[in-house]
């Protein structure tokens, strides 16, 4: 029987477009592929995600790579790309559903440490029994070690879990750590019938 729902933050909580932010932080036609391609395409995302460097020494690393004309540009990205972060539709009316029907509710992100910043907004982090971002464990999914991480830390039972992710290669990680699993397709009415309730 489930008993804990957990969930993914980008593209299933929180909507994450990288060209969209682009679009509302007016970036120039130009630098646009370029900066997708090495800020968000880059090492430096994944080791922020990891935890392992600061905003500042990403942006020293990836203007290197770059037109020095784009790296207005790559510095307005990399500290407001999180404009883009809005609640996905119905995202609010299923975690409070859920809650209600007396599940445990966790949160297990690749993400930045900013996520403390942008997360609050919309989210308020005390209406989560959990919450794990891959920046304070410095490890990131699909990696079995972090669904353990947050198993252990929360003295949860795997097979009780319901892990909710947009990327498959995230849903195999947790289904490799004995959780339920299922990929997000923006309908939260199908996830609804994979629960007992």
């Amino acid at each position: 029987m489930i008993k804990n729902i957990i969930f993914d933050m980008g593209n299933v909580l929180l909507d994450y477009s990288p060209d969209v932010a682009m679009q509302m932080l007016s970036i120039n036609e130009k630098a646009k592929p370029v900066i997708m391609k090495e800020l968000f395409g880059g090492n430096e995302w994944v080791q922020l995600d990891l935890g392992n460097i600061s905003v500042d020494k990403a942006y020293e690393s990836i203007k290197q790579r770059i037109p020095e004309e784009y790296h207005t540009d790559l510095r307005k990205c990399i500290d407001g790309w999180d404009v883009c972060m809005v609640p996905v539709e119905g995202a609010k009316v299923f975690c409070d559903f859920v809650k209600s029907k007396g599940f445990g509710v966790y949160v297990l992100s690749n993400a930045h440490k900013s996520f403390y910043s942008y997360f609050p907004r919309y989210f308020d982090l005390d209406f989560f029994d959990g919450v794990v971002v891959s920046a304070d464990v410095h490890t990131v999914k699909p990696d079995i070690k972090i669904y353990k991480h947050l198993l252990e830390k929360y003295s949860l039972k795997a097979e009780e879990c319901l892990f909710i992710d947009d990327r498959a290669d995230n849903v195999d990680g947790a289904l490799k750590s004995g959780m339920k699993a299922v990929q997000f397709r923006n309908d939260f009415g199908d996830i609804k019938k994979s629960i007992e309730v």
